[in-house]
């Protein structure tokens, strides 16, 4: 049996692999600490789940409209209004089996084969994979620790062509937690304003934000990028839903009823009793959400404070997301124990042999200078981890 060179080009996603593989070590009794989780460590909310059992109780376990129930889009709708000062209508909106899926079904009609689309770097893994599958190639552009790893308008101009076709944002970002200001936005939006070019605006973190931080989305900068405009969420991050699998776009109508077509063809509609539950999700209680949030700004500004006393290494404090992206370039070029450390694969290999502890090596995100953490795990956890962690790099030796 031959394979397709499009399934013979993929990697696979090194987040899911490293947590795997970290789950693969605690279930044969290792004590792991598992930095490498890309889901809250909390409980989906109670309401929630007793939504999703109602559902069940009342039959929903038929096929639904492709593009999702009406009360799902209304409820997306009415989110949009309130957080986000979007108005949308209902055949504007797509729900798919997760933001992930979100994004393929955008980049799929949107993208023809030898088009570009940029991509600031460091970013989401399977944004690259996701891009090669359409055909599209990637445009990587790299960003600054020192500006925030933020796209600028001078970077944004040197990456744009005449094959250009898209433009992904992620704000709050994976893996960086950098969140775009209006001002920024503003400035990506006039220089874009009269570009043939789509944006995809990826903002499955938006409730994630700390220290007085706003999210803001590019569409909502001026009504003409809202046409020009993608944009991508979702319950999975919010909500503690990753394993629901909801996620949802809002797009001109012509690209939101190219996706659901796309997706007609391929897994039709998301399912139903997720569906249902998400409707409580956006509708009900938000308490749990905001009790979430608190916490893990308690576990950034630890995870910082212990990340930034290490000798040699540097960290800028996340905005959002669940993530911090701290710089080991001092460490790379040095050895541990014999074995020398010439990438942050390398060093994340030492981590997870060594202490037992699992972080994802940052050249999955377009940077090996750094790695990421997750603190979207107990404080006892993290707590014993960077003990873990502090006690190898105290045996490599840097200049």
């Amino acid at each position: 049996m031959i394979l397709s060179g499009r399934a013979l080009g993929l990697s696979p996603s090194p987040t899911l692999a490293i947590d795997a593989q970290a789950k693969k070590l605690i279930a044969s009794g290792e004590s792991v600490i598992n930095f490498g989780a890309g889901e809250p460590d909390f409980d989906t909310p109670e309401h929630i789940k007793q939504a999703a059992i109602e559902a069940i109780r009342k039959g929903m376990t038929k096929y639904t409209p492709v593009s999702g129930i009406p009360a799902l889009k209304l409820a997306i709708a009415e989110k949009f209004k309130r957080d986000n000062g979007l108005d949308y209508q209902a055949d504007q909106i797509v729900v798919s089996a997760g933001g992930k899926h979100c994004l393929y079904n955008a980049i799929q009609v949107l993208c023809e084969a030898g088009r570009e689309v940029i991509v600031p770097a460091p970013y989401w893994v399977s944004y690259i994979e996701q891009i090669k599958l359409a055909g599209a190639v990637p445009v990587i552009v790299e960003t600054k620790a020192e500006n925030g790893y933020k796209l600028t308008v001078d970077k944004l101009k040197s990456a744009l062509s005449e094959r250009s076709a898209m433009l992904i944002l992620n704000s709050p970002c994976n893996p960086t937690g950098t969140v775009y200001t209006r001002s920024e936005l503003t400035a990506l939006g006039e220089f874009l304003i009269d570009k043939d070019i789509t944006i995809i605006s990826d903002e499955i973190y938006e409730k994630l934000v700390y220290g007085g931080s706003e999210h803001i989305s590019i569409a909502s900068v001026d009504p003409a990028l809202k046409e020009k405009t993608v944009l991508i969420s979702g319950v999975s991050k919010a909500y503690s839903m990753t394993g629901w699998r909801i996620g949802y776009s809002a797009s001109c109508l012509p690209v939101a009823k190219a996706m659901s077509d796309l997706q007609s063809h391929s897994t039709s509609n998301p399912t139903s009793i997720a569906q249902a539950a998400s409707v409580s999700a956006l509708t009900g209680t938000q308490e749990p959400s905001k009790k979430m949030v608190i916490e893990f700004e308690k576990r950034r500004n630890y995870m910082h404070e212990r990340l930034t006393a290490i000798k040699g290494v540097a960290c800028r404090l996340s905005e959002g997301a669940f993530y911090l992206f701290p710089c080991i370039k001092s460490y790379l070029g040095c050895s541990y124990k014999g074995r020398q450390l010439n990438s942050s694969t390398d060093l994340a290999g030492i981590l997870l042999e060594e202490a037992k502890v699992a972080v994802v090596p940052g050249v999955a995100f377009g940077d090996d200078s750094c790695f990421r953490l997750s603190y979207a795990t107990s404080m006892e956890n993290i707590i014993e981890g960077l003990n873990r962690i502090e006690n190898i790099f105290k045996d490599i030796d840097i200049q």
